[in-house]
This record gives structure tokens, C-alpha cells and sequence, in this order.
């Protein structure tokens, strides 16, 4: 049997770590710049090394949704104003007057370069998040992620999956029916087409959902063994605790107040919560068939992504005014060379794989 050599063979979750790292580094920096440097390594990798499954168009749709929220973000500056002050009016609206309860918020008035810069800033650092997300989503086969989860998330995951897979099958049976449409000469376009389209589509949909229940059923999902009330309250407690700790650590190091007690706490709830899915994985009767191997690929994957992140939150630290340009005074802002080298350390999943020819 060929062994595959492409980005399908690599571990779906060094792919969301690799993701998830550049999503954390976005989150420590508003230069923008480095976000478009950001942005740029995501479109690069994931125009080499994505696949032609329907997943893999996911990243389009995740792009034009950042746009969408950029601009936005810039609206809600221009009609509602910021709160930034500034010196450099560009144009001045005409203001609505509002009732005396809604002190605090115009629509209207003056809008300042200040006021846009900061807009755009937060903006676009929004927008990297998205599309560090859509990469991951673009990049890693929701089946073999589903296939290495934990026994207690499975359930969870399954849903999770189902959710994910919807919306590209459905996408995909559109296309492929006007295509099919536009060779026998029928219109696909307008109300009549779109009738003639949707119909299929739904018949197409709920076959899936039958098969998909038919395969589940088959395959004894539901089922669960029996444990000890006290393993159960164990990881419970575990569980709980754990993602509460995840929660607050990740609230610490995203504070400039919490950052003595957000890696510890992050690092004891991550800790917890795994030992507490690892004891609930006793009640999960599930086999794995060639389980998804970790190997070097993976862990130098994961690794780029979680390099790109530490380098950048201790470039937050070390050099804030590099890594946040403010707005007051407006200044130009420039491109810190050692933060660009680390955030060019995400383009290291390109050289390590190829993309499997079509």
C-alpha cells in the first residue's frame, strides 16, 4: 500500500496547533504590518498544501468574512465614533441628535485619522483571527480529527464534525446540480432556477443524514460502560476545574495584570482537564482502526505555530511599543525585525511537506 506522503498525512491536530499558535500571536500585536505579514503566511501555506476536498474551500469564505468584519469595524468608527481622541479631522457627518438617556453615544460628527487608524488596527487584528482559523479548517480532515479525539469528547466531536461538513456538502451538491443543470440547457439562476436547484439540494441533505444515522447506528454509537460513582464525581471535578483554570490563565495572559498567574494557572488547568477526559475515556467502548501517527512532520508543524506564538506574547513584554503602534500621536507605523523573523517561522510547514498532485 502507497503510504501517503501529502498534507492529509499529517496529524489534523498538529494542523489546528500550528493554526491556533499564529491565532495567539495575532492576538499580542495590533501593528499591522506584522498582521499582514501574518495573514500573508496562512494564504501561503494553505494555498501549497490544501487538498481538493470540500473542507478545503473553507478558507475563501473565511478571507471574505474578515474583509467583511474590517470593514465594519471601520463603519461603526466613521457612523458612531471612537473613543480614540484626535487632532486630524478628515470629514465631519451630521450629527443626529439623541435623547438625553443615551448619553455617550453619537451617530455622526467628527471623524478623525486617530479614530480610523485605531478602527482599522483592531480590526484587521480580528480579521487575522479568522483566517488563522479558517486555515485550520482548510488545512485539517475533520474525519481523522474526529477519529483522534479523546473517547469522552467523541460524542461531542461528532456533532462538532457533522456541524463543520454541512455547510462545504452543501455548497459542493449546489454546484455540482447547476453545472449539471447548465449542460442539459436549463436555467440555474433566478427564482426558477434556484426552486429547481434547492429542491435536489434538501433530497440530497436529508439522504446524507439517513446514511450518516444508518452508518452511527451500525457502529453501536451511544453505547457506554458502566464505571464507579466515585471515578465519575473524579472527573467531573477534574474536568470542571481544569477548564476553569484554562479559562483563567487565558484571561491572565491576555490582561497586561494577569500575566504572573495566567501560564500557571493555564498550564495546572490543562493538565487537569486531560486527566480528567483520560479517566472519562473509560466509559467510551471504542476502538480506533490505524490510529493517526504524531510523528517528527507533526511535531515540527505544531511546533512552528507554538514558536510563533511564544516569540511574539514575549515580544509583547519585551517591546510593547513595537508590537502595539499607537494611534495618539499618529505616526507611521514599522515593521520590528526580529517579531517578522519569528512570525516567518509559521512558513515552516511548506518546506516540510508537499502537496499530494491531483
Amino acid at each position: 500500500m502507497r503510504e501517503r506522503s501529502g498534507p492529509d498525512s499529517i496529524h489534523p491536530g498538529a494542523w489546528w496547533t500550528w493554526s491556533l499558535g499564529l491565532a495567539t500571536a495575532a492576538t499580542r500585536t495590533t501593528n499591522p504590518l506584522l498582521l499582514t505579514l501574518l495573514i500573508t503566511v496562512t494564504a501561503y501555506v494553505v494555498a501549497t498544501h490544501r487538498t481538493s476536498a470540500p473542507w478545503s474551500r473553507s478558507y475563501a469564505a473565511f478571507a471574505k468574512l474578515a474583509l467583511a468584519v474590517l470593514l465594519v469595524r471601520l463603519f461603526f468608527a466613521t457612523a458612531l465614533g471612537s473613543p480614540v481622541p484626535g487632532t486630524h479631522t478628515l470629514l465631519t457627518l451630521p450629527e443626529v441628535p439623541l435623547p438625553h438617556w443615551a448619553q455617550g453615544i453619537r451617530l455622526g460628527g467628527e471623524v478623525t485619522a486617530e479614530g480610523l487608524a485605531f478602527a482599522f488596527y483592531d480590526g484587521l487584528r480580528l480579521a487575522a483571527l479568522l483566517v488563522c482559523v479558517g486555515a485550520a479548517n482548510a488545512l485539517a480532515n475533520p474525519a481523522r480529527l474526529l477519529k483522534s479525539l479523546p473517547g469522552a469528547l467523541y460524542e461531542t466531536g461528532v456533532a462538532v464534525v457533522v456541524a463543520l461538513t454541512f455547510a462545504p456538502n452543501l455548497v459542493a451538491d449546489v454546484r455540482r446540480l447547476r453545472a449539471a443543470r447548465r449542460l442539459r440547457g436549463r436555467p440555474d439562476r433566478g427564482p426558477r432556477g434556484l426552486l429547481q436547484v434547492g429542491l435536489p439540494v434538501l433530497e440530497g441533505a436529508l439522504e446524507r443524514s439517513v446514511a450518516l444515522a444508518a452508518a452511527m447506528d451500525a457502529r453501536g454509537y451511544g453505547r457506554s460502560a458502566q464505571v464507579p460513582a466515585s471515578v465519575r464525581r473524579t472527573t467531573t471535578a477534574l474536568t470542571l476545574g481544569g477548564l476553569l483554570g484554562v479559562c483563567a490563565g487565558t484571561y491572565g495572559l491576555l490582561t497586561a495584570e494577569g500575566g504572573v498567574y495566567g501560564l500557571p494557572l493555564l498550564l495546572a488547568g490543562v493538565l487537569a482537564a486531560a486527566a480528567g477526559l483520560r479517566l472519562g475515556g473509560r466509559r467510551t467502548l471504542r476502538t480506533r482502526y490505524r490510529p493517526d501517527p504524531w510523528d517528527r512532520r507533526a511535531w515540527l508543524v505544531a511546533g512552528s505555530g507554538a514558536a510563533v506564538a511564544a516569540l511574539l506574547t514575549a515580544g509583547s513584554v519585551l517591546d510593547p511599543g513595537a508590537l502595539t503602534p499607537g494611534a495618539v500621536p499618529l505616526v507611521a507605523p514599522t515593521l520590528p525585525l526580529w517579531p517578522a523573523a519569528a512570525v516567518l517561522l509559521g512558513l515552516a510547514p511548506a518546506s516540510l511537506t508537499s502537496r499530494e498532485p491531483s
